[in-house]
């Protein structure tokens, strides 16, 4: 059994922000699970393309409020609290946040943590280390 609290993942390597934008990583690829967790924040005003081409995401809005385009497909969605949106087809995406917004994540397969965002928005595909 795996009990974490976001608070104790706090300035931890879980803990991870880029510009505009915080994950805390609550499961990840190394905990054997199958899948990774996320707690993920975005700033108010900031506009963010991304493009998981290794990865499927589910996402459920918690908090606040935004635009996703689907840029493959030149469609857009209003999100607002309840909002689910699931990225199975690896969808190229930019989301443009009005009020901050804070949501929960799902990756399939599991993110390690380290990962960082290439020019074209993608997380690079890497293999976790299972700890016992």
């Amino acid at each position: 059994m795996i009990v974490r609290s976001t608070a104790g993942i706090t300035g931890t390597d879980r803990d991870v922000a880029g510009q505009g934008w915080r994950s805390k990583r609550i499961v990840l690829g190394g905990d054997g699970v199958g899948f990774s967790f996320h707690e993920t924040s975005i700033e108010a005003g900031t506009v963010h393309e991304f493009h998981y081409r290794y990865h499927v995401e589910a996402v459920w809005l918690i908090e606040g409020e935004g635009t996703l385009t689907d840029l493959d497909h030149g469609v857009s969605y209003e999100l607002a609290p309840g909002s689910m949106y699931l990225l199975d087809g690896h969808e190229r995406h930019r989301l443009e946040v009005r009020t901050d917004m804070r949501m929960m994540c799902v990756f399939n397969p599991p993110v390690t943590g380290q990962e960082v965002h290439d020019s074209d928005g993608v997380y690079p595909l890497v293999a976790a280390q299972v700890s016992g």
